[in-house]
């Protein structure tokens, strides 16, 4: 598994994960434990935070929180996991998944919500396919339009 500028302590700035040109969604990024960054990260594969990271994150893909990840973030991205601590609301349009050592505190909105007996939520869920969002250009997911009221 090859690093990136990550693996230095206290970058700040902002960081697009490069594309592997493959549609295997393989590891583009890892932001490993001891290490901080702070700013804007937007990938296209899959990207896996054990140190601590600050800011905003969005993603064509997965990102992996790993059990020593510190995210203080607003996350938006196609997949996420989570084992270690997450601040900040989470957007998926597919799939989150909690387990047993996640520690969550802010909303959660996904088309699919996995928890694992021992997981903390301290926020609220939005969860089905209404609340599934589609990828849009550039890799950034957004929020569905209000629902109309009749």
């Amino acid at each position: 598994m090859s690093r990136t500028p990550f693996g230095s302590k206290g970058v700040e700035g902002d960081y697009s994960a490069p594309s592997s040109g493959s549609s295997s969604g393989g590891l583009s990024a890892f932001i490993d434990q001891g290490s901080e960054f702070e700013g804007k990260l937007s990938f296209k594969d899959t990207v896996r935070i054990d140190g601590r990271f600050r800011g905003e994150i969005t993603s064509e893909n997965t990102l992996i929180v790993g059990e020593t990840g510190e995210i203080e973030a607003s996350i938006r991205s196609k997949t996420v996991a989570v084992s270690g601590s997450v601040t900040g609301d989470i957007i998926a349009a597919t799939k989150v998944v909690l387990h047993k050592t996640a520690r969550v505190s802010g909303n959660i909105q996904t088309g699919s919500l996995v928890v694992e007996d021992g997981a903390e939520i301290d926020g609220s869920i939005k969860m089905g396919k209404s609340a599934g969002l589609k990828a849009v250009e550039g890799g950034a997911a957004k929020p569905p339009a209000p629902a109309k009221q009749s």
